[in-house]
């Protein structure tokens, strides 16, 4: 189905969410159709915020607005969708399109299989009444579909529309481009000249995979490196409970910006605990790149600044590479908490590939290196 289809018939006149690539077609429609109009359409900081900002759109108008996300991003609505919006606190409606990843029998990344088998049952749960679309889903079959709920919306309550992979289509190219220069895999890289033999946690998506590709390029091992290849947003708060049971090991966290927006409030905690060993780099390209390249609030926000704010005492911003390492060197070399906004353009390699081990694998040789264990055989 067209995304422009797909949305006359969903026929909502706010929208906000969080970046899907099973979406893509629809965010690039909405994008080439309202930009970031925010009286149209407003990009997350999460799906929780965006559910919250919707309850806030429907008060104002009386009108139904769409929340789309990944389902990944269910869990972040569990709490607004049973304390805010369900019929038995407010009644307030909300349209859910959520795209599908990790559903059953279709291949996917390990960190989508359980939350594929989930998806339907969580929204059961939450009572959210939803209907799959998939790829031979005709314009007529989803607007029968949408006749009992849009009668279920009209009486206060929320529906979904889950995505499957290939159900909508959109036949313009959206370019997503960044201001700046640097790249996040040469950042990365000279992340990894100064760290040495020190763990590194990094952020869900791209960055994972360049720097397990750049591990292997170098003949390097993998037990340094925590992937987080799922829980975005969670690597800062990970590489904190390492840095604090380790306190004279320099722990490095490479992060993203939109991991730093969707759930900042670890900034807040990580300054008020000042770990003295803990180096937080995000790699600030503006954009969800992994899903598409949407913008992030983080394009126009000064990180460094909000750092300090949270009781980071260092914190600063790289926009060149001779800048970057003597930054990268300086933070190796002090003690105390420091932040290094590394900003950079949308972009990767086009064969990057992902990692070759599991993320049972990962864990396991990245704890037993953190403990100071023999590495596994073959590991």
């Amino acid at each position: 189905m067209k995304a422009d289809q797909f949305a006359a018939l969903l026929g909502g006149e706010f929208y906000t969410g969080v970046p899907d690539s099973q979406l893509r077609a629809l965010c690039d429609y909405l994008m080439d159709t309202y930009g970031t109009d925010p009286r149209r359409h407003v990009i997350g900081a999460n799906e929780g915020n965006c559910a919250a900002l919707a309850a806030g759109y429907h008060l104002a108008t009386g009108r139904i607005p769409v929340v789309y996300m990944q389902n990944s991003g269910e869990g972040n609505i569990v709490n607004p969708a049973a304390s805010l919006l369900h019929e038995k606190v407010y009644g307030i409606p909300v349209l859910f399109v959520i795209g599908w990843r990790g559903e059953p029998g279709v291949h996917d990344e390990p960190q989508h299989i359980w939350q594929g088998e989930i998806t339907l049952r969580l929204l059961e749960d939450l009572e959210i009444p939803c209907f799959v679309v998939g790829p031979d889903t005709s314009p007529a079959e989803l607007e029968q579909a949408m006749v009992p709920r849009r009668a279920s919306l009209d009486q206060g309550r929320s529906a979904a529309l889950v995505v499957r992979k290939g159900a909508l289509t959109y036949d313009k190219k959206v370019v997503y481009r960044s201001p700046w220069t640097m790249t996040r895999e040469e950042v990365i890289r000279r992340v990894l000249a100064v760290s040495g033999e020190s763990p590194i946690v990094s952020t869900t998506g791209k960055a994972s995979r360049e720097l397990f590709e750049l591990r292997a390029g170098a003949g390097q091992g993998h037990q340094y490196d925590l992937l987080t290849v799922g829980s975005m947003g969670h690597s800062s708060s990970i590489a904190l409970g390492v840095a604090l049971q380790k306190p004279d090991t320099k722990v490095w966290c490479i992060d993203g910006d939109g991991a730093v927006l969707m759930h900042m409030g670890a900034m807040a905690v990580i300054g008020s605990v000042q770990p003295r060993n803990l180096i937080h780099v995000v790699v600030n390209n503006g954009a969800h790149e992994t899903v598409g390249g949407m913008p992030t609030a983080a394009r126009s926000m000064d990180l460094p600044a909000v750092a300090r704010a949270c009781g980071y005492p260092f914190a600063f911003r790289a926009e060149d590479y001779a800048t970057l390492d003597r930054l990268l060197q300086e933070a190796r070399d002090r003690e105390g908490l420091t932040l290094l906004e590394a900003r950079c353009a949308i972009g990767s390699r086009g064969d990057l590939g992902r990692p070759t081990t599991s993320a049972a694998e990962n864990r396991q040789g990245f704890s037993r290196f953190l403990q100071g264990l023999p590495m596994a055989e073959g590991k």
